[in-house]
C-alpha cells in the first residue's frame, strides 16, 4: 500500500509574512509618532491663550449622555492674577520637580516599574504637571497606551517650545477643579467666593489637595481626605517659609507632628504625581 506524502509549508513563506507584519507595524508606528511631532500646533501657545480644551468637551459629551444641565465654567487669568500661596501649593502638591525635570519625573517613572515588577502587573504611573497639561489640552482621560504615547509625545514638544512659567499659567488656568469647574479663577469664585488673586494659604493648600480627583473630593469641609493632606501641604509650606503663619498656628500644629505619609486617593482627572516633595523650587523658574 502506497503513503501519502503530507506536504509541508515552507517555513521560508511564513516567515516572509512574520516580516512583513513588522515592517508593517514599525512603519505604522513610525508614522503614528510623526504625526504627533507636528500635530497640534504647540507654539502658538506661547502667544496664544487656548479656548475650550480637550477636556472640557469630553466632560460635555459626558453630561449630555447623562442628561445633565451643566455648563462649563472656566475664565481665564494671567499668572500674576492667581495667588502665589496657590502656585506653590499645587507644584508641592502635583509635580514638586516641576522646576528642574524636562517634562517627565524619571524618578517617579523608575519606582512605578519597580513596583509593577513586584506586583506581576503594568500600571502607568502619575504624571507631571506639564503631562496632565497635554492631557487636559488635547487628549482624554482615557488610560490605554495608545493615549499615553500621544501625551509622551506632545509634552516632550511642550516642553521645549514654552517656558516653564507659561507651563504652569496653562496648567492653572485648564486644570479641573470640581464638576463643571475649570481654572484657578472659576475654582476660587465657586469655592471660596473670591478671584484666584485673594485666595489665603489654607484655600491654596485645599484646592491642591482636591487634584488627585476634584469631582470626588470637595474642599468645603466635607471631605476628611482633603482636610488632612491639606494640613500636611500647608506645613510644608510654612516649613519652606512660603507662609508665616501666627504664633497660635505655629504652637498649635508644629510641622514636626504632622504625617507626610498620608496615601494619594485614586486618580480621576489629573493623575497626582508626587506625595513626597523634594526641593523647594526656584521662585521665577523656566
Amino acid at each position: 500500500m502506497a503513503t501519502r506524502k503530507v506536504k509541508r509549508k515552507k517555513p521560508g513563506k511564513l516567515l516572509r509574512f512574520i516580516k512583513v507584519i513588522v515592517v508593517l507595524v514599525v512603519l505604522l508606528v513610525v508614522g503614528f509618532a510623526g504625526l504627533y511631532m507636528v500635530y497640534p500646533d504647540v507654539s502658538k501657545l506661547k502667544k496664544q491663550n487656548p479656548g475650550k480644551t480637550s477636556f472640557m468637551e469630553y466632560r460635555e459629551a459626558e453630561y449630555r449622555a447623562k442628561g445633565k444641565k451643566m455648563r462649563i465654567q472656566s475664565k481665564w487669568v494671567p499668572l500674576r492674577s492667581i495667588s502665589p500661596y496657590l502656585m506653590k501649593a499645587v507644584l508641592i502638591a502635583e509635580d514638586d520637580k516641576f522646576w528642574s525635570h524636562h517634562g517627565f519625573d524619571t524618578a517617579a517613572i523608575q519606582k512605578d516599574l519597580e513596583k509593577n515588577l513586584e506586583a506581576g502587573r503594568f500600571k502607568l504611573g502619575g504624571s507631571t504637571i506639564s503631562q496632565q497639561l497635554t492631557k487636559n489640552l488635547y487628549l482624554t482621560p482615557s488610560k490605554n497606551p495608545v493615549r499615553k504615547l500621544k501625551e509622551a509625545i506632545i509634552t516632550w514638544r511642550l516642553e521645549r517650545a514654552l517656558s516653564k512659567r507659561r507651563i504652569l499659567e496653562l496648567y492653572l488656568n485648564v486644570v479641573e477643579w470640581g464638576e463643571g469647574v475649570f481654572g484657578a479663577e472659576a475654582a476660587a469664585r465657586r469655592h471660596f467666593g473670591k478671584p484666584a488673586s485673594a485666595l489665603t494659604a489654607e484655600e491654596a493648600a485645599k484646592l491642591a489637595a482636591a487634584l488627585p480627583n476634584p469631582r470626588r473630593y470637595r474642599v468645603d469641609g466635607t471631605s476628611r481626605y482633603v482636610e488632612r493632606r491639606a494640613k500636611i501641604i500647608y506645613t510644608i509650606m510654612v516649613r519652606r517659609g512660603i507662609v508665616v503663619p501666627d504664633y497660635e498656628e505655629v504652637t498649635t500644629t508644629p510641622p514636626e507632628t504632622v504625617d507626610e505619609t498620608a496615601p494619594t486617593p485614586p486618580a480621576d482627572s489629573q493623575g497626582a504625581n508626587s506625595t513626597t516633595p523634594g526641593p523647594t523650587p526656584p521662585p521665577n523658574g523656566q
